[in-house]
């Protein structure tokens, strides 16, 4: 999938640009995870804040 490899590459860069550790190759897996869901939540909480907003105009 191309969303996971793009966000796996965020994952490493985030690791490279502050000189921590390079994690296992079970570890990356979740934190690729932790960021696919991250992402999500904050997409839902963005749509149902505009859904709010929007309703009550």
């Amino acid at each position: 999938m191309r969303i996971m490899r793009f966000l796996e590459a965020v994952a490493i860069a985030f690791y490279r640009t502050f000189g921590i550790t390079q994690p296992t190759q079970q570890r990356l897996r979740r934190a690729v995870w932790f960021l696919l869901g991250t992402l999500i939540l904050i997409l839902v909480t963005f749509a149902a804040a505009g859904l709010v907003v929007f309703r009550s105009v």
